[in-house]
């Protein structure tokens, strides 16, 4: 999970994905999307990265007039980068990914 995490936030649009949510609490893609200045599927790619590696949830919602929404957020985490949980991570790495 540590690598998955650190791929997802080596990414500046991610890091301002996290941060608009960190900020302003939950928020659905399009309005999402316009406030970081960034197209919805391009927003979608980096969303569903953060998600995978476990750092943003969504929740898909309908509106008062029917139409859906997907939500996220950000879920709690935090990250502790030492010699051992690099060690660890590194261990669960095959020599494809290398």
């Amino acid at each position: 999970m540590l690598l998955a995490q650190l791929a997802a936030l080596a990414n500046p649009h991610r890091l301002r994905i996290i941060a608009a949510l960190a900020n302003g609490g939950r928020n659905y893609v399009s309005q999402l999307a316009r406030e970081l200045g960034i197209g919805r599927p391009l927003l979608h790619l980096h969303l569903q990265k953060l998600e995978d590696a476990g750092l943003v949830t969504s929740q898909l919602e309908l509106s008062q007039d029917g139409k859906a929404l997907n939500y996220f957020e950000v879920s709690p985490f935090g990250l502790e980068l030492n010699p051992a949980a690099i060690a660890e991570a590194a261990a669960s790495l095959s020599n494809e990914e290398e």
